[in-house]
This record gives structure tokens, C-alpha cells and sequence, in this order.
């Protein structure tokens, strides 16, 4: 089977990362691109956790995610104009914060919570993957940071996390699908893993058919592959 773009069944988009530090005033940004979907994610310190988790001893890491109007070929009108947020926004929102907060011992960040912005400003495919991707390095960055200022004394990270969308078309496997592949797979799934291999989430879903056991193990077995091209950029990027 051959892709619109040439790409072999298992191989990613370009990965491209402008950062840690693409915009001036968050504690950590990148502009992350997976080929044309462009997510720029930024990461904000507060002195302070919500009032559900004040007095643990602990932090907090939440997640918003949003989309330019124009972001798709079609221009979309902002939520804040409709006075209403989607319900596929509040979903993705959750899932990169569930994904981060994965990535850390929230017992070493203090009572401080970091804030992880995630502004899709195009998409091609991949969006949610691409700002998990992305979020961890502003994450990443902005703890850097704290360390070397002398607010943290230990590194609360416990390694590196990455997302990849993974689909079957025709019955064969293909990894990190653009918009074209995702509107015509008959199985989506989209994979969070750790550096060592541990998977955080998986949604996987028969669009247009039903898939087995097998198909699941291939289709994690690629998004490991391009999990961990994504973390070598990560680390890149972060050195």
C-alpha cells in the first residue's frame, strides 16, 4: 500500500520542535509540528493548587486545549463566542493532563500547580498526540527552571512521555496518520507511552470495523516505534 505523502507503513511525519523557550513570557514553550499539524504549547507555574488539593503537600498539572479558528480548512467560530466549550475540547483537555500528570511525582513539585496551555494553530491529523508530544517538553522545560532557581531541590519528572495516532486502512497497520488516513481508517487508535515503554492510555476505537488482538499488538508495536522517535526529539531539544 502506498501513502499520499510516500511515507513506509511505520514511519512518522517530520518532527519538528522550535523551543524550549518559542514564546517569551510562559515558563516553557515550543511550537511542536508532526508534517503540517502545529501545536504551540506553553507551560505556566502558580504558587498554588486547587482548593480540592490544598493541604496534601502536593501539586497539580492541568491541561487546556483549543484550536484557532482557522486551523482547518474550514474556519471554525471560537467557543468563547458560542459561549460554550466542546465536549470533544473538555475530553482532549483531560487526556493531555491525565498524560503529564503521568509523568510525575506530584509529592517532590510542592503546592504549585503547572498550567499546560495547548493551541492547535493547524491541523492535519493528530492534534491530541501532537499537543501531549509538545506539552511534555514546556512541561519539561519550565521544572528545569524551577530546579535551577532553587524552588525545587529534586526532579519530580520520572521520565520522558510521548503520544502517537496509530490506524488500520484496508486491514494494514499505518503510524501517525494525517487528516486524509484518519478520515478513512476503520480502526483509530491513539497511544501514550513512557520512555521505558509503559503504556499511559490507549484510546482505540473500530470507526468502521471491528479489529483483533493481533492488530491491536501491531498498532501498539508501531506507536512504540514512534513514541520513541518522538522522545529522541524531546531529548534534542531539552539538551
Amino acid at each position: 500500500m502506498e501513502r499520499s505523502d510516500g511515507r513506509q507503513l511505520d514511519e512518522c511525519r517530520k518532527i519538528t520542535i522550535e523551543g524550549p523557550d518559542y514564546l517569551r513570557h510562559p515558563s516553557g514553550s515550543v511550537l511542536f509540528c508532526m508534517g503540517d499539524t502545529k501545536v504551540i504549547c506553553s507551560a505556566t507555574v502558580r504558587e498554588s493548587v486547587p482548593s480540592f488539593m490544598q493541604g496534601r503537600g502536593v501539586g497539580w498539572v492541568t491541561a487546556q486545549y483549543s484550536m484557532i479558528p482557522t486551523a482547518t480548512h474550514t474556519r471554525n467560530e471560537r467557543e468563547a463566542r458560542i459561549g460554550r466549550i466542546h465536549g470533544r475540547t473538555m475530553e482532549i483537555s483531560r487526556l493531555i493532563g491525565r498524560a503529564l500528570r503521568a509523568s510525575l511525582d506530584m509529592s517532590l513539585l510542592g503546592e504549585r500547580s503547572i498550567i499546560l496551555d495547548c493551541d492547535v494553530i493547524q491541523a492535519d491529523g493528530g492534534t491530541r498526540t501532537a499537543s501531549i508530544s509538545g506539552a511534555f517538553i514546556a512541561l519539561k522545560s519550565a521544572i528545569q527552571k524551577l530546579l535551577m532557581r532553587g524552588i525545587l531541590f529534586e526532579d519530580p519528572i520520572k521520565g520522558h512521555v510521548a503520544a502517537i495516532s496509530v490506524g488500520i486502512l484496508n486491514d494494514i497497520p499505518l503510524l501517525d496518520l494525517d487528516y486524509e488516513e484518519d478520515s478513512q481508517v476503520e480502526v483509530d487508535l491513539n497511544c501514550v507511552m513512557d520512555e521505558s515503554g509503559e503504556i499511559i492510555e490507549i484510546q482505540a476505537t473500530g470507526e468502521r470495523n471491528t479489529f483483533t488482538k493481533a492488530q491491536l499488538d501491531k498498532m501498539i508495536e508501531f506507536a512504540w516505534k514512534g513514541i520513541q522517535e518522538i522522545i529522541a526529539e524531546q531529548k534534542k531539544v531539552l539538551k
